[in-house]
This record gives C-alpha cells, sequence and structure tokens, in this order.
C-alpha cells in the first residue's frame, strides 16, 4: 500500500435503562446507557469502522462478532486497540480522525476533551489528531426523540513506507 487512504465509520445504538453511557472510552453521567453486546460505545465502533475501511481489513462485526460471547460486555477501547494493530501491520499510520456524535441528550460537549485524550491514548498518537465533534439532531427522527446515540467517523491513514 502506498500513499493514503480515507475511511468512514458509522454506529448507532438504542438507549436503554440500567447500562452506563460509555462514549469515546468515558463514561458520562446520563440516566441510560447505550445497548450493545459489548459496552455500546457507537463512538469507538464508529471509529473502529473507519479505520479498518481504510485499511481494507473488513469491519467490526467481522473482528468482533456480537454472537461471540468472548465479547460480552467487552471494553470497546479493547476493540479499538486490537484494531490499531491490525491498521499497524499492513504499515499505516493515522494521519487524522475526525468524529461525530449525534445525541439530543446528555451534554457531551463537557466530555469531548476527555474522549480525545483517551482515543488518542490507545491510538498512540497526539491529541491533535483526533477530533470529536458533538450535535444534536433538533428533534428529527428517532436521534431526535433522544431513542439513541449515533457516531459518523471519517480517518486518514499514510503509507509506512
Amino acid at each position: 500500500m502506498s500513499g493514503h487512504r480515507v475511511g468512514t465509520g458509522y454506529d448507532a445504538h438504542r438507549l436503554v435503562a440500567g447500562r452506563p453511557l460509555v462514549l469515546g472510552g468515558v463514561t458520562v453521567p446520563f440516566e441510560r446507557g447505550l445497548e450493545g453486546h459489548s459496552d455500546g460505545d457507537c463512538l469507538v465502533h464508529s471509529l473502529c469502522d473507519a479505520l479498518l475501511g481504510a485499511a481494507a481489513a473488513g469491519d467490526l462485526g467481522s473482528h468482533f462478532p456480537s454472537t461471540d460471547p468472548r465479547w460480552s460486555g467487552a471494553s470497546s477501547l479493547d476493540f479499538l486497540e486490537a484494531v490499531a494493530t491490525e491498521v499497524s501491520k499492513r504499515r499505516l499510520a493515522l494521519e487524522n480522525a475526525d468524529a461525530t456524535v449525534i445525541a439530543e441528550a446528555p451534554p457531551l460537549a463537557p466530555h469531548l476533551n476527555e474522549m480525545r485524550d483517551v482515543l488518542s491514548r490507545v491510538l498512540g498518537v497526539a491529541r491533535e489528531k483526533v477530533s470529536i465533534k458533538a450535535k444534536s439532531n433538533d428533534g428529527l427522527g428517532a436521534l431526535g426523540r433522544g431513542e439513541g446515540i449515533a457516531a459518523h467517523t471519517v480517518v486518514l491513514l499514510r503509507s509506512q513506507e
């Protein structure tokens, strides 16, 4: 592989009672959390899919299927660490990642810098290479009604050759 490679990722999970809300590896205080086989961290899941897509290495479900009991309740940061290793094995390095989280509630702005710190640490890159934004859906659709949270991510990888 040579040059630069772009990947995109998307994930969404329903909000449910009785689970902590984990986004970007950070537990955000809220009365509901994201449903999922793992911790349901849709931000990390979208980042993993973007990285895997740019590396032409499949998707999150092919590496960590929800049918596999090993991943029940797993931290999505473990997935991200494994994905980062896979990307590195392919002699690719993260140039930058840009993510948008779509949520009506809770307010995420106070947590974005901590998310950037966590994700950049797991990826082994400078914090300046990871951008995270929070947006609402302005009351439109299921996300706008507060039924779930979604995340979109774009990454740019560069060849290390």
